[in-house]
């Protein structure tokens, strides 16, 4: 990941995915420039805030022409390291992991999920969208020998911490969590939440807020 981004607050930071995501469905409608006008139209942002942010990539955009798309993606793919790609593995192969594995778009930031594991029998060596999913007993054993570092967590929440701490044993560093529950990893790994339960509480508190 570029040393950039450090310096990058992270609001800023929360809003480059969509910018990304913005300028590659423009992209494949064959537009080849953009304002930061259009995007801050787009998503619903102040455009001087997206100008801002766009400066901090190196883009150079042109009056009036605005920036280059194709330029645009490889810089802010570049800052956030997207370019670097990263593999996976996900223990949990339920409805969401296999939601997951089948997300084909992850590999447009980065993200490559090389395998899955699952403790069900039923599931060993059967695969999901060509991701072959394999018993607990080979998780340890592949993650060292492929040396992967990130761990996706789609289990229940009462099996979530036995797999956490596996994962951790086996050598990631990062783990993306969908359990709904409270991980207890050591300082040095790094823990990102999904939790839907509390996102869709936001979501229904803001429509509250919004319809009153």
């Amino acid at each position: 990941m570029s040393n950039k981004i450090n310096s990058i607050s992270k609001p800023a930071l929360n809003r480059f995915p969509d910018y990304l995501n913005y300028l590659n469905l423009m992209k494949n409608k064959g537009l080849i420039q953009i304002s930061s006008t259009m995007i801050a139209e787009h998503l619903k942002l102040n455009p001087i805030k997206v100008r801002k942010d766009l400066e901090l990539t190196g883009a150079i955009g042109k009056p009036r022409s605005g920036f280059l798309i194709e330029e645009l993606i490889m810089k802010i793919t570049d800052l956030l390291g997207y370019n670097n790609s990263s593999e996976a593995v996900l223990v949990g192969v339920g409805q969401l992991g296999k939601t997951l594995l089948s997300y084909e778009q992850f590999a447009d930031y980065g993200l490559s999920i090389v395998v899955a594991f699952d403790k069900q029998e039923a599931l060993w060596n059967t695969e999901v969208k060509g991701k072959k999913v394999l018993p607990m007993e080979k998780c340890k054993d592949l993650i060292n020998r492929m040396k992967i570092h990130i761990g996706i967590i789609t289990v229940t929440a009462d099996d979530a911490q036995e797999v956490c701490d596996l994962m951790v044993d086996s050598g990631i560093l990062a783990i993306w969590n969908f359990a709904p529950v409270h991980l207890t990893v050591p300082e040095h790994i790094l823990v990102q939440n999904e939790n839907m339960a509390a996102s869709l509480a936001l979501l229904s508190k803001r429509l509250k807020e919004r319809i009153q």
